[in-house]
Formats: C-alpha cells, structure tokens, sequence
C-alpha cells in the first residue's frame, strides 16, 4: 500500500522508517533520512526530529549534500583504526625517545655544543 505524497505516516510506517535508518551508516544513511524528511516533512529538520527521532544536525546535513549533490567526509577515520607506531613497538620507542634525550638535554654549564649545533 502507498502513501499518498506529502502525507503524514503512521506509527507502524515510522517504525519501518526508523529501522531502515538504522541498518545504513554514513552517506547512504544521511541521503536516505534526507529523502524521508524531504518527503514527509517538507524539508523540515525539526518536524524530522520530532516526528522519526532523527538528530537534527545529521538531517540538516543530509538535506544539505541532497542539495548541493557533495557528500561530506567524516573525521572518525581520523581518530579510529589503526594504532599509533609507538603503540605497536613500545620498546623501539622507548630507546628512540631516551637517545632523543640524552642529546636534547642541556647541559648546566653551558659548554657543551651538542644541543646547539
């Protein structure tokens, strides 16, 4: 059965709505809850809010990439994944970081020249 267009869905349509949202991630998701909220919210980020729970700043986004057709980049890569090297070898680290030290360290007097080449 079809709704008819710009019409309200009911409790057992938002559900569907909802649980749909929940299987994308990404882009995909945010396209899809720009075009729900396009369609049955009249591009209202707010009434999407209200009415499928969806967080207004994700919608506003995904009604700003259907408008402008550019898909925006996400920093979680950033801050996810793979470890830092001093992570995986924390031995070899450790010995870089002391033979750092030892000629980064100044000397009280002052008359040594390593640390001012």
């Amino acid at each position: 059965m079809a709704l008819p267009s710009n019409s309200l869905p009911t409790c057992e349509h938002v559900a569907d709505i909802r649980f749909a949202a929940s299987k994308m991630h990404g882009c995909e998701r945010r396209a899809f809850v720009a075009e729900m909220t396009l369609k049955y919210c009249a591009g209202s980020a707010r009434k999407a809010e209200s009415l499928f729970g969806w967080g207004r700043e994700m919608v506003e986004t995904g009604l700003g990439e259907a408008r402008a057709g550019v898909v925006c980049l996400s920093a979680k890569p950033l801050t996810t994944g793979r470890k830092r090297w001093e992570e995986n070898y924390p031995e070899a680290a450790a010995d870089l970081r002391r033979l750092a030290e030892e000629h980064a360290q100044q000397e009280p007097s002052f008359t040594s020249t390593v640390a001012f080449r």
